[in-house]
């Protein structure tokens, strides 16, 4: 009865709602964590790709596309080998070892969404976890009631902030159409230092977010 009672003032609606952002957090990961990047397949595909890229006009057309000396296929421009997957993967922007798979092409946009996903269940949690130190003591006996507690809210302030930090570095380098690894090796990159422009694959923040989104 105190059961339907809380039902029906709505009071179990809010731990639901949180035990579904939980689950979908969780599914989100073995998605992004399990699916192909955009591993490179073939030179045929490579070839498609490149032109493609050279079609862009703010890059230089005398650039060629080289081949991998890991896994011996052409590489895409804006794609980089992985050692640790042992597959080139197109629009590389890094490894991730939460996830123990790369982030590309394919799981990118994903990757965002995950991450804000994360992000909203760690505020949340850490609502509640201040919820139940507010009323705090310094005495022995107050810790050793709530050590469990408090710890728990220092451990998702730090996650809170590395996961914050994290997206909004990856939103300012999609804003920028740029990736983790482009704006790291800029002056490593051949398609990128002998460009006229700091980044030639800048549309605009409105059409790089469209088109990396939609």
């Amino acid at each position: 009865s105190d059961l339907r009672e809380r039902e029906e003032r709505g009071e179990l609606l809010q731990p639901l709602i949180f035990i579904l952002l939980v689950l979908c957090s969780v599914l989100l990961y073995f998605k992004v964590s399990l699916m192909d990047p955009g591993f490179v397949k073939d030179d045929e595909e490579a070839d498609k790709s490149e032109e493609q890229g050279m079609a862009i006009p703010q890059v230089p057309s005398s650039i060629k596309m080289r081949r991998c000396g890991y896994c011996m296929v052409k590489q895409p421009m804006r794609a980089r080998h992985c050692q640790l997957c042992q597959h080139c993967v197109r629009r590389y922007d890094h490894h991730c070892p939460w996830i123990e798979n790369c982030v590309g092409e394919k799981n990118h946009p994903l990757f965002i969404v995950y991450l804000s996903v994360q992000l909203v269940v760690l505020l949340w949690g850490g609502h509640v976890a201040w919820s139940g130190l507010h009323h705090f003591e310094q005495s022995w006996d107050w810790l050793q009631h709530n050590a469990v507690l408090l710890v728990s809210f220092i451990l998702i302030v730090i996650f809170t902030i590395v996961v914050l930090l994290l997206l909004i570095s990856h939103l300012y380098l999609i804003s920028c159409n740029t990736t983790t690894w482009e704006f790291m090796s800029h002056h490593r990159i051949s398609y990128l230092r002998h460009s006229e422009l700091e980044n030639p694959f800048d549309q605009g923040v409105l059409l790089n977010l469209w088109r990396f989104f939609c």
